[in-house]
C-alpha cells in the first residue's frame, strides 16, 4: 500500500508508510496493532488491558459509533460474525467450556468507551493492568488461530 492506508481509510491513523506503525481507534483511545489479533472488513478484536477473566477480549466495529443503534446492518453482521469466530478461538485457547458475550450500550450500562463487544472466558481474573508486552504476547498467540 504505497499511501500507507488500506481499505479502512480513516479508521487507521496515518503514521508513515508502515502499517505496523498505525493504530486503531477505540473510542478516545489509540490502539496499537500489537494488541489487535483479528481485523475483518468492518471489525477488529483486541486483548484487554485489564481483563476480568482470562480470555476477556474486545471485538469492536472499525467505524467509531456512540451506540449499537448507530451501526449499519453490514457492520452489525460483521461484528457478530467476528465475535463468533473470536469466541471459538478464546474458548479453545483458554480451554474454556463457556463464554459470556456482552454489549455495554450507553453510560447506564457501564459503557465508558464507544461501542464494543466483550467476550469473556468464565474463570478467575487477573486484577492488575497488564504491560504492553504482556498484551502483545497474548495477541500474538491468538492471532495465530486466524492465519
Amino acid at each position: 500500500m504505497p499511501s500507507g492506508r488500506d481499505e479502512i481509510g480513516s479508521h487507521y491513523l496515518e503514521s508513515g508508510f508502515n502499517r505496523e506503525e498505525m493504530s486503531f481507534r477505540f473510542g478516545q483511545h489509540l490502539i496499537k496493532p500489537s494488541v489487535v489479533f483479528l481485523k475483518t472488513e468492518l471489525s477488529f478484536a483486541l486483548v484487554n488491558r485489564k481483563p476480568v477473566v482470562p480470555g476477556h477480549v474486545l471485538v469492536c466495529p472499525l467505524r467509531p459509533v456512540e451506540r449499537f443503534r448507530d451501526l449499519r446492518p453490514d457492520e452489525v453482521a460483521d461484528l457478530f460474525q467476528a465475535t463468533q469466530r473470536v469466541g471459538m478461538v478464546v474458548e479453545k485457547h483458554f480451554q474454556g467450556t463457556s463464554l459470556t458475550f456482552s454489549i455495554q450500550d450507553g453510560p447506564e450500562a457501564g459503557q465508558t468507551v464507544k461501542l464494543q463487544k466483550h467476550d469473556k472466558e468464565e474463570e478467575d481474573s487477573p486484577t492488575l493492568w497488564r504491560s504492553e508486552e504482556e498484551m502483545a504476547s497474548e495477541a500474538a498467540a491468538l492471532r495465530v488461530y486466524f492465519q
